[in-house]
């Protein structure tokens, strides 16, 4: 008789042992088994719902990537990243962002690391654009890695999601403060926290440096 190849799949990492016996209980004399060895893991294939950025970003890790993609709407789920805008590749330039936003439709995730080596950014539900009002929907969050990461969803206490200007980027708002804005040279921002998304500062300071920043279209 051919032996049986086992195929072993990855357990994962937080399973308890689940033990199971009656102790007190006379039960009838059987030969003892031999003990049965756990199956060793091995790598489990990929999963097809991951993301999988058409290009490396210079921000996000692997690790980074898939935390988030936990939080994302799931209509983009096992959707393609692409990255739409980059300061390394189009300069500092909030005007570059809209231009590069344009023709595209579906979300965005905008993503940056400040001076102080915080990663921090926010999804929004439609592509950014100049607008004379606030616009998106409640699929819009903020988020930090701060280290772990946390997301700030909206809490439904206004619709302040997304307003654009040439001089100013602005997500989320509440008494005149915003919960994460950028300036017109994507060099300069702020966070605070606010009443749409009830967050916390998502970096270290309420001001704060940028020293890179990307926007990936979810779509």
């Amino acid at each position: 008789m051919r032996g049986l190849r086992w195929r072993y799949t990855r357990l994962p990492s937080q399973v308890e042992e689940a033990l199971s016996g009656k102790e007190g209980e006379e039960e009838e004399e059987e030969e003892e088994a031999p003990a049965a060895q756990a199956p060793a893991p091995a790598l489990a294939p990929e999963d097809p719902t991951d993301p999988q950025p058409a290009e490396g970003s210079q921000v996000l890790g692997a690790t980074e990537i898939r935390q988030l993609s936990v939080h994302l709407p799931p209509r983009v789920t096992g959707h393609a990243w692409t990255l739409a805008f980059c300061t390394a590749r189009d300069g500092f330039s909030l005007r570059s962002l809209y231009r590069q936003m344009e023709g595209h439709g579906g979300p965005v995730l905008l993503v940056l690391r400040d001076q102080d080596g915080q990663i921090f950014g926010a999804f929004s539900s439609s592509a950014l654009r100049l607008s004379k009002s606030f616009y998106g929907t409640g699929e819009t969050f903020l988020f930090s890695f701060s280290p772990q990461l946390k997301v700030f969803k909206w809490t439904g206490n206004n619709s302040f999601f997304v307003k654009g200007d040439l001089d100013s980027l602005m997500m989320g708002s509440g008494s005149g403060r915003f919960g994460l804005w950028l300036d017109g040279d994507l060099y300069h921002g702020g966070s605070h926290p606010c009443a749409t998304f009830n967050n916390e500062v998502l970096a270290r300071q309420e001001e704060f440096c940028i020293q890179e920043l990307e926007a990936w279209v979810l779509s």
